[in-house]
């Protein structure tokens, strides 16, 4: 996606979601609201693609600011956490469209010729089998992760932990392209995919991680954490999207935080994606260590001063 494409779109989706919440479009004060909506919007489309989690943002800024409506009505939050995982979707396939056409075309090549050879079909396949684990992780955990994770203090836990583990994985040479990896290093990013599904781990921080552990150069994990949300992002939100917004009793005042959190996702992801690629092509990871340090600490501080509790 061309560069002025990418402001242009991240402007008007961003700008119309600003306008929807000035002019109050479908907003109901007494659930979740339009300007709420668009926080944590912003907050899901930098974070998800960042190195910092997003799981974990989306509870720390409600507990910080005691907006306590999602936690409390769990038909709305499922129904909105479609919206803002639609928003990240859409900004990662329509900026790496030609890609992902290249790529799904590289695949159906690999399987009618019945063997792997370029590097685009190596790339297809890795995708492919590195989504698996994470997919049945989510199948099958998804209520556990839900029940036994999320508390601040656990967050500030992961989001620490993993900060230390990229530092040390950035320091490996980056001697390896996209195309060099095989399907035994697929498994292996998509069993560490699979711990993102626990708040604070970050999806996107932990297969930059494991890609760099694998010597890829910054760039090319970058580009490969966000091939791999497409699938698994895709899978989830046509799951929820079918079972939670279709076929689901959907709660009152809902629309106009669906589609201004989608909006804000939207555009604040391709903002992300296009300012990252350009930044770790001249810098390493470790503003992402600092950011996730900083975070920890003031979580840390918010809990042993008082000023707010280790859960919500």
């Amino acid at each position: 996606m061309r560069r002025s494409h990418v402001y242009s779109v991240a402007g008007a989706t961003l700008g119309l979601a600003a306008i929807l919440t000035l002019f109050g479009v479908g907003d109901d004060p007494a659930a979740l609201t339009n300007g709420q909506a668009f926080v944590l919007g912003v907050v899901q489309g930098l974070t998800e693609l960042l190195p910092i989690s997003s799981s974990g943002h989306l509870i720390l800024v409600p507990w910080s600011a005691d907006w306590t409506y999602l936690k409390e009505n769990d038909r709305f939050n499922q129904t909105f956490d479609v919206s803002l995982h639609l928003g990240t979707l859409v900004a990662v396939g329509a900026y790496f469209w030609a890609d992902v056409v290249r790529l799904v075309r590289a695949w159906f090549t690999s399987v009618r010729r019945g063997r792997i050879e370029s590097s685009d079909e190596r790339i297809a396949w890795f995708v492919l089998v590195a989504t698996i684990p994470a997919g049945l992780a989510g199948l099958l955990g998804e209520d556990l992760i839900a029940d036994n994770l999320g508390e601040p203090w656990q967050i500030l836990v992961l989001l620490a932990g993993g900060a230390l583990l990229l530092l040390w994985a950035d320091r490996s040479p980056q001697s390896r392209a996209m195309g060099d990896l095989g399907l035994r290093q697929a498994v292996v990013m998509g069993l560490a995919q699979a711990l993102a599904l626990a708040p604070g781990v970050s999806r996107s921080g932990i297969t930059i991680t494991a890609g760099r552990f694998m010597k890829l150069d910054r760039d090319g994990a970058a580009r490969f954490s966000f091939l791999l949300l497409l699938p698994t992002v895709l899978g989830a939100v046509a799951l929820k999207g079918v079972g939670d917004v279709l076929l689901g009793d959907l709660p009152h005042g809902w629309q106009g935080p669906f589609v201004v959190g989608t909006l804000a996702a939207l555009g604040a992801g391709l903002l992300a994606i296009d300012w990252l690629l350009g930044f770790v092509r001249s810098h390493t990871y470790g503003v992402f260590v600092v950011y996730r340090l900083v975070v920890a600490s003031l979580v840390l501080l918010a809990i042993v001063s008082g000023v707010r509790e280790a859960t919500f």
